[in-house]
């Protein structure tokens, strides 16, 4: 009889450091976070850090499907753009652009792109509340 998988679990905490910005902890990293109301240009605010994460979640996508497709790349940078409402407060739209430093073929490309959305962990806890969507292209 198979033993239920264990599920994956994650933990950070965040302290405030003063009015102009606070810290959040996770295993051994550290991110200054933007929580000054008049906003700072050397750390993310909140939104900024959704679309962070969004953007890591489908490099760290890729990473994990190449070897299984025997996809061949030598680089990739996302693009990713969100438009923020104001009543109720919240990301109304994320659009972005997932370019692949490769030499395979369209259909490849567009299977690569299938995985990322499919299997994304942020990206499928963003979806169903945003309009969410993209493109991965062919670029150097």
């Amino acid at each position: 009889m198979n033993e239920p998988k264990a599920k994956m679990q994650f933990e950070l905490q965040a302290v405030r450091v003063d009015a102009h910005g606070s810290l959040a902890r996770c295993k051994d990293a550290e991110i200054m976070l933007d929580t000054d109301l008049g906003g700072r240009t050397d750390a993310m605010n909140p939104a900024e850090l959704l679309l962070a994460a969004l953007a890591a979640c489908m490099i760290k996508g890729i990473e994990r499907v190449t070897p299984i497709l025997k996809f061949r790349l030598q680089g990739v940078r996302v693009r990713v753009h969100g438009v923020r409402q104001d009543a109720p407060p919240a990301m109304e739209s994320i659009d972005y652009e997932i370019v692949v430093d490769t030499d395979e073929d369209d259909r490849r490309l567009a299977l690569l792109h299938e995985n990322v959305r499919k299997y994304g962990t942020v990206f499928n806890t963003v979806a169903p509340g945003t309009r969410l969507s993209g493109t991965m292209r062919r670029g150097g």
